[in-house]
């Protein structure tokens, strides 16, 4: 039977300055899936890559394949085993199948409850889904996940006032300046983090916001939503001087803001204070921004403060997403476990055998002048036609093949025969 693995770092193993250096951008992730689907030993793979995690789930026939992705993730990423062997963690099996369920439910989640993971997980299925990396049991299991984490969004408290990274970093800027409605904001990025950023600077009635990003119509499209104003990317550095508070959450691959830049709007702004945040991996802002006067930087690391308390608020209906987890991982494992041949040979049997029982004796009810020993012909003929029927499937699922995929097989079987109607799909 295949094994499901899934090998990974995320918040909890590995400081930022290593996730940014693991992280895998959309391109990186295509390359990833296609040299995946040349391994021999690998037949279905997907790669999740976000600010605070990068995972890679796979199937493979051998479960001793673990030392085999973690040198397919130095080799891609050019960073030696041993910078990140530490942070790794491995999980097998129904192990996998949970870690899974609780990333795309936010119970792994950095702040528990943000509903952006589960996008984020969707997207990162579509790119396998596209690559042609992902088959029958990732797909199973991806869709299952999907499943469980809207039950727990509507089932328990764990979304109710619903929080992000973004909805942290403005509570920090809330709490380092205790009144937000004097103060100026310029985001830099105009994407799903930064919007939802602005949401929330709004509810603190800031005074002005600005919105800088490399496509310009898309920092336009952002500051009319909100009635903000569109600068040019290459404005950041002379819109220091006026701005308070700088939210950073750009996709590039170096600092986007320098401590050669700030130090000299510093200079301009008269030494008052400036506050950063960075929540872009790789990250955005320059770190040595900090040893200036009256300068400060925070990145995602910096916010696990906030998300403490959160995550206490929210302890109690963690509890009750939980169980609805641990019941996913059990359904899912009774799916797999049907895969195996003998299980779906004894299903078709059992269903074939009940249908036969049920129609035979709604014929006979109808014959009631006929004698015993043709009652008896009529089931004995019943069933042997309805053996004769499922001889062939039955033969074709027993003569497994050296290059084929049964679960393909076994999933499509089970389905045709409707053998799964107890659980979703």
């Amino acid at each position: 039977m295949p094994h499901i693995i899934l090998i990974g770092v995320n918040h909890k193993t590995a400081p930022v300055e290593l996730r940014e250096r693991l992280s895998f951008s959309t391109e990186e992730t295509l390359a990833a899936l296609r040299d995946l689907k040349q391994h021999p030993d690998i037949t279905e793979a997907l790669v999740f890559s976000t600010c605070n995690r990068t995972e890679i789930v796979y199937v493979c026939e051998k479960n001793n394949a673990v030392d085999t992705m973690t040198a397919f993730i130095s080799r891609h990423k050019n960073i030696a085993v041993s910078e990140f062997a530490s942070a790794l963690y491995v999980f097998r099996k129904d192990e996998a199948v949970r870690h899974i369920f609780r990333v795309a439910s936010s119970l792994d989640s950095m702040m528990v409850g943000e509903p952006q993971i589960l996008g984020q997980v969707k997207q990162a299925y579509r790119t396998a889904v596209e690559a042609r990396a992902s088959g029958v049991l990732l797909n199973r299991m991806m869709h299952k996940a999907f499943s469980v984490a809207k039950q727990i969004r509507k089932e328990t408290g764990i979304g109710d006032n619903a929080v992000s990274i973004s909805y942290a970093a403005i509570e920090l800027a809330n709490k380092i300046f205790s009144d937000l409605s004097t103060k100026s904001v310029m985001l830099l990025g105009a994407g799903e983090m930064a919007e939802l950023a602005v949401e929330h600077l709004l509810s603190h009635n800031v005074k002005q916001i600005l919105v800088a990003n490399r496509t310009f119509e898309n920092a336009v499209v952002l500051a009319q939503k909100f009635n903000g104003q569109a600068l040019g990317f290459e404005e950041r550095e002379s819109a220091l001087a006026d701005v308070d508070i700088i939210i950073s959450s750009t996709g590039a691959t170096e600092y986007v803001l320098t401590a050669a830049q700030v130090k000299k709007a510093m200079k301009k702004r008269q030494y008052k204070t400036l506050f950063f945040i960075d929540i872009a991996v790789p990250r955005d802002i320059d770190p040595k921004i900090n040893t200036l006067s009256n300068a400060y930087v925070y990145d995602i690391d910096d916010l696990k403060t906030i998300v403490a308390s959160n995550i206490q608020q929210r302890e109690h209906e963690t509890v009750k997403a939980e169980r609805f987890v641990a019941e996913a991982v059990v359904k899912f494992r009774k799916w797999l476990d049907s895969l195996a041949i003998v299980p779906t040979i004894k299903a078709i049997n059992d269903k074939m055998t009940a249908i036969v029982e049920m129609e035979c004796d709604k014929t006979l009810s109808h014959l009631p002048h006929l004698s015993e020993s043709d009652r008896d012909a009529i089931r004995r003929m019943t069933r042997a036609i309805a053996s004769r029927a499922i001889h062939d499937p039955i033969l074709f699922l027993r003569n497994t093949g050296d290059h084929r995929d049964d679960s393909l097989y076994l999933n499509v079987t089970r389905q045709l025969f409707h053998l799964d109607v107890s659980d979703d799909q």
